[in-house]
């Protein structure tokens, strides 16, 4: 073992400080000079770390749904009487769905209705809670079959609602930046009439509405849905639902659980996206601003 005279430990102790503010001013230099080169070398550094992070997230999923598992055993009567009600409720819908389905068929066959082409999706694995440049966002281990080149700007869903979009890909790992997050924007349509709204990340567990239309402003407990206006999402899928806080601030509660996300589909949709048409009276009301909160 080499062994350091105390002089020379000592002159390296007074001099790391220095290196490594040194070496940090350096590569904050770099990154104003060319920030492409700062992109490619963070995306980069994802999809290098991307298998350690999900050989590390591996164990630790096993080890919560283990735990689950065994507490779930001292319950199945009373979960197998849960089921078997759920069962027979289910039995039912069934035979209501098919009349429904058999009934949409014949409508859409007078119609000659022609169903838009389905979107592209993968599925990824959260393998981290992410900071950086934004501070609401994750990165997500691409399966083997994805073609990163079209997943830039790719809508992120859990099987709750919409979780946000990918605003970076390489070729082992995705970022996607959250709907909480401050440069989070996503138009959406309120409630059954589909009044025009903006939706605002604010870093908070709720982002905020904005620009709604003046005299009608959002019903609580109104759905809240994606819009095709600037043609960035399609329209339809469900974000969440009106709630006015403390201080009478309409906000979206998110319907994805964005608290504790595990898998995530990517959906890559077409760019002739269909344009729903306006509804009268929300075309002709101008947007109102309401000043975002401190």
């Amino acid at each position: 073992m080499l062994r350091l005279s105390v002089p020379f430990r000592q002159a390296i102790s007074r001099l790391t400080l220095p290196v490594m503010f040194l070496f940090s001013l350096a590569l904050m230099l770099i990154g104003r000079a060319d920030q492409g080169l700062t992109d490619h070398l963070r995306t980069g550094i994802d999809d290098a770390l991307a298998p350690a992070y999900e050989l590390v997230s591996g164990p630790i999923a096993a080890a919560e749904h283990g735990t689950g598992a065994i507490g779930q055993l001292f319950n199945l009567a009373s979960e197998n009487a849960q089921l078997r009600a759920e069962n027979a409720s289910l039995l039912q819908w069934q035979s209501v769905a098919m009349a429904l389905a058999a009934q949409n068929n014949a409508l859409q066959s007078s119609l000659h209705y022609v169903p838009p082409p389905a979107p592209k999706f993968y599925t990824g694995e959260v393998v981290a809670d992410l900071g950086g440049v934004y501070s609401r966002s994750v990165l997500v281990a691409l399966p083997d079959i994805a073609k990163p080149a079209g997943l830039i700007g790719a809508i992120a869903m859990d099987g709750r609602g919409i979780v946000g979009r990918v605003v970076e890909a390489g070729e082992r790992a995705a970022r996607v930046l959250l709907i909480t997050d401050l440069n989070s924007r996503v138009p959406v349509a309120l409630g059954a009439s589909g009044a025009p709204a903006l939706m605002v990340g604010t870093n908070g567990a709720d982002p905020s509405l904005l620009y709604w239309s003046p005299g009608s402003p959002p019903a609580e407990g109104a759905m809240v849905l994606t819009s095709a206006v600037g043609g960035a999402f399609p329209p339809g899928l469900p974000v969440g639902i009106v709630h006015y806080d403390s201080q009478n601030h309409p906000v979206v509660l998110p319907l994805a659980n964005l608290a504790a996300l595990r898998l995530l589909r990517l959906f890559s949709y077409p760019s002739n996206l269909p344009v729903l048409t306006p509804i009268p009276h929300a075309a002709k009301a101008a947007p109102r601003y309401r000043k975002p909160r401190a």
